[in-house]
């Protein structure tokens, strides 16, 4: 074995110092300066050599004088008599090569550390913000919403960490979401599925985590995967997480409930679409219900303790508020129930189950007279269910469950018409045909987009018409294109033959909803915005997710809009009190009311108006309709 010379050793040394980067480059810089100034200076001292005319220099004199010629070569300009300048030059001339190495040295530094930050590497020192984990279109209504949620906040802050480039990131939410406010974004680039890279986030201090399903072909396992990397990572927090993330498919909840335990709220987006939509094709309006109850803008669900009531029963909590629709209760150390039997008594540390605009406008209204008009009052009973025919143009993966859902909703002897141009449409059909009671399926392929293929299906004949984008298959745009070709056509074939059938049609990009307002269709159901504001709202309040499954879910009590003929009388002036009263003697929460006259007109919400004042008078016409929230 060769024996290992010293200038190797010195040699292998230097080259491990140098790989350290520009810091290690700049010190020995700073060695080598401090070095030619420092011999030049006992040079000058030692020898004796001066300026002429002056007096014999100290070393420090030396060594300041070496140093200045060093930095700027301009300085020795006055400098006379030739053995002190021919010393200075020496200087001047080592300077001029370490100075110019050092400023290209500081140069490519600063470049490397401006790459880095535009990168997104660097870790966020940040506590009680809101994490966004994943990217997908529905990002941009979350933050949305979060900057509304956020308006009253000190110093809010959102985290993302995305496997995008964090320049472009940062431009994309510029032009989707506007002006911020307060709420500061910041957004990092990285895997969420890697703990090295939730590092980055500051995940230990966030006060609440968001999971985006990213775009793909089994993107519940990129979800399921990150909730493993921020439950288990060996320096996790002891406190439990505060996590909402969405599952696509039904079949990943029970292992994602298994990872998440109690520190994730799952939010099941394939059967929420399709509840909202099965529920939606048969009442018009309801889509504009859940947006209004999910969105910050206007009135949401709150948790409120009212110590007065307690011994009161829950029918008469209903009317104790002016600007306030109670719509369930919670038993101390239990779960949320919507519209408990009205006799339900109120016991010490309860909670009600309340609509209104802020959680500090949760006020006792103090009234004894509420003004109700017992004699306006008409409960009649409802019609028996007959059987209905749907219409379903298009296809995607939510079908499946939009026909399921519908079977729920349906008397027996329903039918439901799928017209699509997917090839995998039909045997999904008939996979599923043998576990639907009240209904049965036919399916017919056909573009959707043709005139001639919606003009032979004899349209009229059904009560209802659904139309999914293919969003399968195709970007965001282009299938709501479809979509509207499609309306365009329906509309027409309606105005030409004096029909009338309902029209219920999904959307990807709300903001083609403009557009799509041109068609006059009953409702429009954007899904991905539907599903941005549950997720908004139960970060910002996880108990919420609880009260909202149970809306959605086809047991219990759910949201319906009924004829406002079965609660009061027509043409005749009354308050709200009036049409609450009407509901709690059904055993229903009456929470709003759709006005027929205004269902075209956006800014009057489509005529609906959920959690009114009580005392203000109304009258309703027909065709107008109660939101109420009932068993059936």
């Amino acid at each position: 074995m060769n024996k290992i010379s010293w200038s190797e050793r010195l040699r292998y040394a230097f080259d491990n110092t140098m790989s350290k980067g520009p810091i290690a480059l700049i010190g020995w810089l700073a060695l080598l300066s401090g070095a030619v100034i420092f011999v030049i200076a006992v040079v000058v001292t030692v020898v004796g050599i001066a300026p002429e005319g002056g007096g014999r220099l100290g070393l420090a004199e030396a060594a300041w004088m070496s140093l200045m010629r060093t930095l700027d070569a301009g300085t020795m300009g006055g400098d006379a008599g030739w053995p002190f300048r021919i010393a200075m030059l020496a200087v001047t001339f080592g300077g001029i090569f370490v100075i110019s190495t050092l400023i290209g040295v500081l140069t490519s530094g600063i470049e490397d550390k401006l790459e880095t930050l535009r990168k997104g590497r660097s870790r966020v020192i940040e506590s009680g913000h809101t994490v966004i984990l994943g990217w997908s279109q529905q990002i941009f209504s979350i933050l949305s919403e979060l900057v509304t949620a956020n308006a009253n906040q000190r110093k809010p802050c959102i985290v993302i960490l995305a496997d995008k480039d964090k320049v472009e990131v940062e431009d994309e939410i510029r032009d989707q979401v506007g002006a911020t406010g307060r709420t500061r974004i910041v957004c990092r680039t990285g895997a969420p599925i890697d703990m090295s890279d939730l590092e980055i986030v500051g995940l230990h201090a966030a006060r609440s985590i968001i999971l985006l399903a990213p775009e793909g072909d089994d993107p519940d396992s990129d979800v399921i995967k990150t909730m493993l990397a921020i439950t288990n990572n060996p320096n996790r927090r002891p406190e439990p997480y505060h996590i909402v993330a969405e599952i696509r498919d039904p079949r990943n909840m029970e292992v994602a409930r298994m990872v998440g335990r109690d520190e994730v709220e799952l939010v099941l987006v394939g059967d929420l679409i399709s509840r909202i939509i099965a529920q939606t094709c048969r009442q018009s309006g309801l889509s504009v219900v859940y947006t209004e109850l999910l969105d910050f803008g206007g009135d949401e669900i709150y948790f409120h303790a009212e110590p007065a009531l307690t011994g009161q029963t829950f029918g008469e909590a209903m009317l104790a508020y002016e600007d306030s629709a109670v719509i369930g209760l919670r038993p101390a150390g239990g779960q949320p129930h919507l519209n408990p039997l009205m006799q339900t008594c109120l016991q010490d540390g309860d909670q009600l189950i309340v609509i209104t605009a802020d959680d500090d406008t949760i006020h006792l209204s103090g009234r004894n007279d509420l003004g109700i008009q017992t004699d306006s009052i008409r409960l009649r009973e409802p019609a028996p269910p007959a059987p209905e025919r749907t219409l379903l143009l298009g296809w995607n993966w939510r079908a499946p469950s939009i026909i399921n859902e519908l079977d729920h909703y349906v008397a027996p002897g329903s039918l439901v018409t799928v017209v699509a141009g997917s090839n995998g449409a039909e045997a999904e059909l008939a996979r599923d045909r043998a576990a639907l009671k009240n209904q049965k399926v036919t399916f017919q392929a056909g573009d959707t987009t043709d005139r001639r293929t919606l003009d032979g299906l004899a349209i009229e004949t059904y009560d209802h018409v659904i139309i999914l984008c293919y969003s399968d298959t195709l970007e965001a745009q282009q299938a709501d294109a479809r979509m509207l070709v499609t309306l365009l056509h329906l509309r027409d074939i309606a105005e030409r033959g004096g029909h009338d059938f309902s029209i219920v049609s999904e959307m990807l990009d709300v903001r083609n909803r403009a557009l799509a307002e041109v068609t006059q269709a009953d409702d429009f159901i954007v899904s991905d915005k539907l599903i941005s504001l549950m997720l908004s709202q139960v970060s910002e309040n996880k108990e919420l997710n609880a009260v909202l499954a149970d809306i959605f879910d086809p047991e219990g009590s759910e949201i319906y809009l009924k004829p406002a003929s079965d609660y009061v009388s027509l043409g005749e002036p009354l308050n709200f009190y009036t049409v609450v009263e009407a509901g709690r003697q059904r055993g229903e929460v009456a929470l709003g009311y759709r006005l027929r006259a205004q269902a075209n007109d956006p800014s009057k919400m489509y005529g609906v108006k959920v959690n009114p004042p009580k005392s203000v008078s109304l009258t309703f016409a027909e065709g107008d309709r109660i939101i109420v929230l009932a068993e059936e």
